[in-house]
């Protein structure tokens, strides 16, 4: 699969957010969990990768299933700033 610059940074910025599931990656551009791992491993530096992957690893809200009731959106009302 070939993805824009445009589509790789929104992956990778969807990965790193803590609201947004790996299920809602997938719904938009077709990558399973281990392929959004396997693609951020090519994509970011090891050091990078690193802390990515300690930060989600485990990570209740970055899988639909182990959600919580409380948390009903997929980001942060902070997120989406206007510049």
């Amino acid at each position: 699969m070939t993805l824009s610059h445009e589509n790789q940074s929104r992956i990778i910025e969807m990965a790193w957010e803590d609201r947004t599931p790996f299920e809602a990656i997938e719904q938009q551009f077709g990558m399973n969990e281990s392929d959004v791992i396997r693609f951020m491993r090519q994509q970011l530096k090891l050091s990078s990768f690193r802390l990515w992957r300690s930060r989600v690893s485990g990570r209740k809200t970055k899988h639909v299933k182990l959600r919580g009731a409380e948390v009903s959106r997929g980001y942060c009302p902070t997120q989406y700033k206007h510049r």
